[in-house]
């Protein structure tokens, strides 16, 4: 599973962590563009990261479009539902969606329902790390602390992740090859998700800070490890995998 995971993250290396706007391939000249309210896709449940963008950055285009861009949260299979959504709609720009690396992260497991040929991308919109999250009062003090239990009681500790084949998936399955085997709990509304830790119906969260910030804030959760090859800057006594001897290039 090592290679395979190397293998996955050069190949999404460019990509990685980074939300981003598409729309379906085909699109065609109008007398204008946009004609009508733009349909703007979030593939993920209200209150994460992806549906924020969406509603901040549609209310800036709303004034540079000059039409409305309703954002319609379409959340299953690990962004799918909503890819698929946006692509059943006709080529014309009139449906966009938010695209994030977990969802381009199903591409490598073979499971997609489309391909790259299918989608345009915009704009790269945001590139962030990902982290290990615990509550507050958790008895993990440390990511040595975490580590330690996992290896020894596999398969004891619980993930929350936002689904399988998505870049929660991959790094854990990596984790798990070096001894650090955990159960992921799927999620695909991100406020279930940040629930399922602060009310201790898991162990972790994986999530990129920004999703988080008013948690992150209000010292409800806090990170145990940052997963990428140097510590982050607003986070300076949060150790990175890569110093800890997990080759995790995210």
């Amino acid at each position: 599973m090592g290679t395979v995971f190397r293998k996955a993250i050069v190949l999404f290396a460019a990509v990685m962590f980074t939300t981003g706007l598409i729309f379906a391939a085909g699109a065609t000249a109008q007398d204008k563009y946009p004609s009508r309210a733009i349909e703007y896709i979030v593939p993920w449940g209200p209150g994460g990261g992806a549906d924020q963008l969406a509603r901040k950055s549609g209310v800036l285009l709303e004034k540079i479009l000059n039409v409305p861009l309703p954002v319609i949260n379409v959340p299953g299979a690990t962004g799918g539902t909503g890819i698929t959504k946006m692509l059943a709609a006709p080529a014309d720009g009139q449906s966009i969606a938010i695209y994030i690396a977990d969802s381009h992260a199903v591409l490598a497991t073979g499971e997609a329902t489309w391909k790259m040929n299918d989608i345009v991308p915009v704009a790269r919109m945001i590139l962030a790390p990902s982290f290990l999250f615990v509550a507050a009062d958790s008895r993990f003090k440390t990511w040595a602390d975490f580590e330690k239990e996992a290896k020894a009681n596999p398969g004891k500790l619980k993930v929350a992740t936002l689904g399988f084949g998505s870049v929660d998936d991959i790094t854990l399955t990596y984790l798990e090859g070096k001894g650090v085997k955990v159960v992921q709990v799927p999620y695909s509304k991100p406020s279930e998700r940040y629930v399922s830790v602060l009310g201790g119906h898991v162990d972790a969260l994986y999530e990129q800070a920004g999703d988080v910030q008013q948690y992150l804030t209000g010292k409800q959760i806090r990170p145990i490890i940052m997963f990428g090859s140097q510590r982050f800057e607003f986070f300076k006594d949060v150790p990175c995998s890569k110093e800890l001897g997990y080759d995790i290039g995210l």
